[in-house]
């Protein structure tokens, strides 16, 4: 930055540029609500298919190790 207005200019365009951002998260969650909609009334269970996307999104080893730790927990507790 040369002086306080370049650095006025880069804060304005950030600003702007976390603005747009913002709004394209809202368009995209709005999306997803539509889709979960659908599946919904089609007979599916959105906690089940979100708890499967939270699933795909975790590596396998990691995956594993906390579906023993479940299983151990649920053990303890006569769930299992």
């Amino acid at each position: 930055m040369t002086n306080g207005e370049s650095g006025a200019e880069q804060l304005r365009l950030g600003i702007e540029r976390i603005e747009r951002l913002h709004e394209e998260r809202n368009g995209i969650n709005e999306d997803i609500r539509d889709v979960e909609a659908e599946l919904k009334s089609t007979g599916f269970d959105i906690k089940g298919i979100r708890a499967i996307i939270a699933l795909r999104k975790t590596e396998k080893h990691h995956r594993d190790e906390f579906e023993a730790i479940l299983e151990t927990y649920k053990s303890a507790l006569g769930l299992a």
